[in-house]
């Protein structure tokens, strides 16, 4: 088999395509250890007054912990919620079908800001404001839609050979699907749940709609934050959600392998 090598200049551009494309984020990391009292590039001094400052921001710990929680909960939601459904628009044979998988992913298309202000509407005449309750279902209207896509792609590209041997061997439908279906379909549960993980974590624009004084998360504080002030602390707590993004996907490497859990 041939294996055709990349020239060097072509090496040389992508790697200047790549380093101007990462260079905003590669830049935060020198400047969240400035000194100053100001966003400076490059700073006049050097030190982690700003990182202290930060781990003694209790608004911004509070935010931080309702971030995790609020993520964590709709990622277990949107699996619990997604794999079934999956299964079904994949599996089951039923008129109507595309109709409800493009009604299901159809928030994928809207902007998040018409989104955002329909979800307020709604949520005002429940008393879902500023609640947790109300957090959870508008992230779930935002990360159920990856979910049911991811694995609806991981179910309809799995060999169903597998399944097929188990039934014809006897197992009944509920043995197939957590026998067989289930470690097989791992993979993409992996790559929904980091997905759907981020995707929470880092919303802000329908946050901003439901928050108020006695809920709020990280995005949303520093985005209220930088509203009133400009410091290097910003730049500190974005370093701190860089590494949390790479420490998840470093998890599922390890876990499955990212060719495996992203890559069909």
């Amino acid at each position: 088999m041939e294996i055709h090598k990349t020239s060097w200049p072509m090496r040389v551009l992508v790697f200047a395509l790549f380093l101007y494309l990462l260079a905003p984020v590669i830049l935060v990391f020198p400047i969240s250890f400035s000194g100053d009292q100001v966003l400076r590039f490059p700073p006049t001094f050097w030190s982690t007054r700003w990182y202290a400052a930060l781990f003694q921001n209790t608004k911004m710990l509070n935010a931080f912990w309702t971030s995790v929680v609020l993520a964590a909960v709709v990622t277990a939601l949107s699996i619990a919620i997604a794999v079934p459904a999956a299964w079904a628009m994949t599996r089951l044979k039923f008129a109507g079908k595309d109709v409800l998988f493009n009604l299901f992913t159809a928030p994928l298309l809207l902007p998040t800001i018409v989104l955002g202000l329909a979800i307020l509407i709604v949520f005002a005449s429940f008393g879902l404001l500023a609640t947790m309750q109300g957090l959870v279902f508008a992230h779930l209207v935002v990360t159920l839609p990856y979910a049911l896509r991811v694995l609806a792609v991981a179910l309809s590209t799995q060999d169903q050979a597998c399944e097929e041997a188990a039934r014809t061997l006897g197992a009944k439908p509920l043995t197939v699907f957590f026998r067989v279906t289930l470690p097989m379909l791992m993979p993409g549960i992996v790559a929904a749940a980091a997905l759907c993980f981020l995707v929470s974590f880092d919303e802000v624009v329908i946050t901003l709609f439901l928050t108020g004084p006695r809920i709020s998360t990280l995005p949303v504080e520093l985005y209220n934050y930088v509203y009133n002030q400009a410091d290097p602390l910003v730049a500190a707590a974005s370093v701190l959600m860089i590494l949390l993004t790479l420490g998840i996907i470093m998890i599922v490497e390890r876990a499955m392998g990212l060719g495996k859990t992203f890559v069909k």
